[in-house]
């Protein structure tokens, strides 16, 4: 396999300034993409990824919005025209008892992980060229059982329907569909959802012991798989849902 396996190519990462959507940027970049667009609502950690590799190309839009679906679309056209790998990596996760769900939670979980990469890809099809390759980053909650998560379990549901529906409707435009799936991945969502140092350090803590393989991911063990599911030697594997969970599948 070529050490560039992305020589030239135009990329779109939604998600990238932060955790695995940072990372799978950078590794596209150093892979020999032309051209990476990487996505977000924060501009300042965009501008932080970008001045890491000069391939990077920020672009501070929120994707589950038409106006951010036609910001992204205007740079992939700025760079190049046309589109030879999108990943879908922007996400949030809520944590959604149903005794206390609002329907605010609902929809902020629902149109970023769903209907965000839908518009996006509409909007970025006529653009991806023949062969192309979308990725979506899912979730092993889109196929288990989260109590307390089921809204961000159904929206990753939907993303494993999404990978299938469409690699069966876009192959014959030479385009492939795939999705990773990961198990307790260390990023910046268990912060965000409120929970301190110590409480995140204790949920992984506790999650490691569950894991047969006797830990969680950290965004490295992500990543190798996104680029290898877009990579031009892959040119077979469509429409699979890769769970990448430490063996929490099996256990």
């Amino acid at each position: 396999m070529s050490d560039k396996p992305f020589a030239d190519q135009t990329i779109v990462v939604t998600g990238g300034g932060t955790g695995i959507g940072r990372s799978a940027a950078l590794a596209f970049a150093e892979s020999g993409a032309a051209h990476v667009v990487v996505t977000g609502r924060r501009a300042e950690r965009l501008a932080e990824v970008a001045a890491l590799h000069p391939a990077v190309v920020p672009v501070t839009a929120d994707v589950a919005t038409e106006a951010g679906a036609d910001a992204v679309a205007a740079a992939v056209r700025a760079h190049g025209g046309s589109l030879d790998v999108l990943v879908h990596n922007a996400g949030v996760f809520r944590f959604s008892p149903l005794e206390h769900l609002d329907a605010a939670t609902v929809r902020e979980v629902m149109d970023i992980n769903l209907v965000g990469p839908v518009l996006l890809t509409g909007r970025l099809l006529p653009l991806l060229r023949n062969p192309g390759s979308i990725v979506l980053v899912s979730s092993r909650a889109g196929h288990n059982a989260t109590p307390g998560g089921s809204v961000y379990a159904a929206s990753k549901a939907g993303v494993h329907s999404l990978t299938r529906s469409w690699a069966a409707e876009l192959a014959p435009r030479g385009v492939r569909v795939n999705a990773v799936a990961p198990g307790f991945v260390r990023t910046e969502a268990y912060a965000a959802n409120g929970l301190a140092p110590e409480q995140v350090e204790g949920l992984f803590a506790h999650a490691a012991q569950e894991v047969p393989l006797g830990r969680v991911a950290d965004v490295d063990d992500v990543t190798p798989w996104i680029t290898r599911l877009a990579d031009p030697a892959s040119a077979l594997v469509t429409g699979q849902v890769i769970t990448l969970d430490g063996g929490l599948d099996v256990a």
